[in-house]
């Protein structure tokens, strides 16, 4: 039988409480998995993923990047050089997610391939 969760909770409530409702909460930005998904390959800079995704706004990406690391999956590392190099890569507990993105891109294609079946 399946674990049962309040549901009468906001998701911010259920945040730290409920497993769905904290994975939700930490991958719910429009790029985050698509983000997380470029990280796994290793430390990569800011423009590099600005170019890898070109859709994504400047601010955005910075957001995006914030919270990922506010919330323990990325961090950021700052060289002191001129000019100044950041570099992003995934935590301990952010590599841990590899697996999920692996099964959601193995889903993902499994999808497009049943689209294109209708």
């Amino acid at each position: 039988m399946k674990q049962q969760f309040e549901t009468n909770l906001t998701i911010e409530e259920m945040f730290g409480k409920c497993p769905y409702a904290t994975a939700q909460s930490l991958i719910s930005g429009k790029w985050t998995v698509l983000i997380l998904h470029y990280l796994e390959d290793g430390p990569i800079r800011f423009n590099e993923i600005r170019r890898l995704m070109p859709k994504i706004t400047h601010s955005t990406l910075s957001v995006q990047l914030k919270n990922l690391t506010d919330n323990g999956l990325v961090e950021r590392k700052q060289y002191e050089s001129i000019p100044p190099k950041v570099e992003y890569s995934l935590t301990e507990i952010g590599k841990k997610f590899c697996p999920v993105i692996d099964a959601i891109q193995k889903w993902g294609q499994e999808y497009i391939e049943y689209m294109k079946s209708e």
